[in-house]
């Protein structure tokens, strides 16, 4: 996939100046860019803020990506112009200048900017999505679920999973995160669900761990990220609801509120889960109401955070270019990242 560069200028001439059906230039993914580099590529709008500098003019502060990866974009001039094409959820077309600023780290600054044509990009370029086939993870959700053989836990896993309700339809295509693990569509589900089969995997081998429990908290443990994150694509942001009342309070009204929908729920069990959902991420100061206190709450939260960072090291793999073997510094993971060489002569890391 290629395109033909943009000119610098106004909106209008820069549109106007191009014939779509030309393609030139090949696209260059994120973290393939070079400090001192001019770039002309197409990008998924991840995030957009109009900001006010010192001098009182505006400027827009953009986050744009694609499957390799993401980085800060700014527009100081024409800002009137190429606003009204910097929409997050939006693929556009950007010209400018890529650096490394000594304080400030990576950063393109925009000289031209407008909506991409279809033809000018591939989607499977931009957007990043789960290593499984959604069908299959919907199969291995239904064939786990099946497996718990409480009656009242398994109802609650279909009232609040299944495909067919209002829950669980948002459930099965939200993300997991908005920056460090499955920020994207479908990102809830490869995560719950693979904490969910660890879970069930070591349950088997720690005597005293209520199995059946320990899998439901786990597949419910992040069910209010339906309502904390908004998502067009790779465009994930955080919902009013979210900031306000937090992923953790969401989660445990939903999971509350379907358990008094269930008649004759047994009360032992009700405080199990939902003692799983108000503890999962461990420590108070991690955002846990509560600390983990039971076996299965243990369990939960030690899979949740290894699934977590293990999904960080697929990030940033996918963000090293060809011959790289570590990353920067990451939040995610609090440190740095190794990846060894391919064993086989020849390997390499293929563009995704």
């Amino acid at each position: 996939m290629s395109v033909q560069a943009i000119p610098s200028g106004t909106r209008s001439s820069v549109a106007g100046s191009m014939d779509q059906t030309q393609l030139t230039t090949a696209k260059v993914f994120v973290r393939d860019l070079v400090d001192g580099q001019e770039v002309d590529s197409v990008f998924f709008v991840r995030e957009r803020a109009r900001k006010e500098a010192r001098s009182g003019s505006h400027y827009i502060r953009l986050q744009l990506g694609d499957v390799t990866g993401s980085l800060p974009a700014f527009i100081w001039d024409d800002v009137e112009d190429m606003e009204p094409d910097c929409v997050p959820g939006r693929v556009v077309r950007a010209a400018g200048r890529y650096s490394v600023h000594e304080r400030y780290g990576p950063q393109l600054v925009v000289k031209a900017l407008r909506a991409a044509a279809e033809a000018e990009y591939d989607t499977a370029d931009l957007h990043k999505g789960p290593s499984t086939p959604v069908e299959q993870m919907a199969a291995d959700l239904e064939a786990l679920v099946d497996t718990v053989q409480r009656p009242h836990l398994r109802e609650l896993l279909r009232r609040l999973l299944g495909p067919d309700t209002e829950v669980g339809r948002r459930w099965h295509v939200a993300p997991a995160a908005k920056y460090y693990h499955q920020a994207y569509r479908h990102g809830l589900l490869e995560h719950c669900l693979s904490v969910a089969q660890g879970v069930s995997a070591m349950a088997a081998r720690f005597p005293g761990i209520d199995r059946d429990i320990a899998v439901t908290g786990a597949l419910l443990h992040d069910v209010g990220k339906v309502d904390a994150y908004t998502a067009s694509d790779d465009a994930i942001e955080l919902t009013d609801h979210g900031k306000l009342l937090g992923e953790i309070s969401i989660g445990y009204y939903l999971v509350r509120r379907a358990i008094e929908s269930i008649d004759g729920f047994p009360p032992e069990e009700s405080q199990a889960v939902l003692h799983i959902i108000l503890s999962h991420h461990g420590l108070l100061e991690h955002g846990s109401p509560v600390a983990p206190c039971t076996r299965e709450a243990t369990l939960v939260h030690t899979i949740d955070k290894l699934g977590g960072t293990l999904g960080s090291f697929d990030r940033l793999e996918k963000s090293l270019a060809d011959g790289e073997h570590w990353s920067g510094f990451d939040r995610g993971i609090s440190g740095s990242a190794f990846f060894a060489p391919p064993a086989a002569e020849g390997g390499g890391r293929e563009a995704a």
